[in-house]
């Protein structure tokens, strides 16, 4: 059985290649990105400026793989999270962070993940496949018709912490994040969107060797070899040294400075040792310090630690010069905050 290609895979010269040597004008191929980039059309009869023989030419050759809202749940806190379904029936999740300054979109890169972080609710769905670039364009571009909707404001900032791990998508996310970028996306600035990766240093080189512009955000949550490889057990094959190698080849490359995101477990990495392990990974490479709350997914291994130890970490950072803030969780009541995104209704 022959399976249409999703139009929006091929790009405005190879449809105009297309469109030529079906007698058409090259011009309409510029009309057809235009529908599909700004127009949120769900088929190819939604595009009035086209003649009626090329829509039916369109309708026998392509498909449009639409993503629709399954279902919105609203946090008292202004969070709000959005269930997706996919053209195959699959499900991500992206979450709108509304503040008096800024509107934050947290988007999705995977259906599920590829990695096995322990302390991850969406590790625990796996990773069923990658997102195309068109279904993280048409993602960003749902939230952002929902932003103007609830809070009368567009997006401002992006960050790929969603479901899923960026780098091991990475073609199809950049591709995207071109998109989001452009006039006919959202028009905002590379320097407003942060992708966050579970430290893949081979692709953090292949990164900066494209001298990307968007900010890099890494979760180490330890910096001690042994620790880090037991609550995230992938980080085996990307040890430390070389992570912190690939970490620097960046700021080499880009000037970018780094984001460590890092969570604290009672009895896990809140002691002296963990700090000071941080403090020395942090002087090695430019870099500021997220320390962020920790949500539970119903595994007993992760606790929250006493409050003692958030502000000992802060204090002993801050007297080594190393920048650091405290990410409060936003919609932990509706599971759209850091670490609980796993398609609970």
């Amino acid at each position: 059985m022959h399976i249409s290609p999703d139009i929006r895979s091929l790009d405005i010269k190879k449809l105009e290649k297309i469109l030529l040597k079906q007698n058409f004008k090259g011009y309409r191929a510029n009309q057809i990105n235009d529908w599909l980039t700004k127009g949120g059309v769900s088929s190819f009869h939604e595009m009035k400026n086209l003649p009626k023989d090329l829509i039916s030419f369109l309708n026998s050759r392509f498909i449009i793989n639409n993503v629709d809202i399954k279902l919105i749940k609203k946090s008292k806190d202004g969070t709000v999270k959005f269930l997706i379904s996919l053209c195959d029936k699959n499900i991500i999740e992206a979450v709108l962070i509304p503040t008096e300054k800024r509107i934050t979109a947290c988007i999705s890169s995977q259906v599920g993940c590829s990695l096995d972080c322990d302390f991850c609710a969406t590790a625990k769905i796996r990773r069923m496949r990658n997102l195309d670039f068109y279904e993280i364009f048409d993602q960003t571009m749902i939230l952002n018709a929902e932003s103007s909707k609830l809070f009368g404001r567009s997006i401002s900032n992006i960050v790929f912490m969603g479901m899923g791990e960026p780098l091991l998508n990475y073609k199809n996310v950049l591709k995207a994040i071109e998109m989001i970028c452009s006039k006919k996306g959202l028009g905002i600035s590379k320097k407003k969107i942060t992708v966050s990766t579970s430290g893949i240093s081979k692709i953090i080189r292949l990164l900066a060797d494209q001298n990307v512009k968007f900010n890099l955000a890494v979760s180490l949550h330890s910096a001690i070899e042994k620790t880090r490889n037991d609550i995230m057990p992938f980080s085996k094959d990307f040890p430390i040294v070389e992570l912190l190698d690939s970490l620097n080849y960046w700021y080499k490359k880009t000037k970018s400075k780094i984001t460590i995101e890092y969570l604290v477990w009672q009895a896990i990495n809140d002691n002296m040792q963990h700090i000071n392990s941080l403090v020395e990974f942090c002087v090695k490479v430019p870099s500021k310090v997220n320390l962020i709350e920790f949500n539970e997914i119903g595994n007993l291994k992760f606790k929250s630690p006493q409050n003692m130890w958030i502000q000992k970490y802060v204090e002993i950072l801050k007297a080594n010069n190393i920048s650091v803030s405290i990410r409060r969780s936003r919609g932990k009541d509706i599971n759209a905050a850091c670490g609980q995104l796993a398609n609970k209704i």
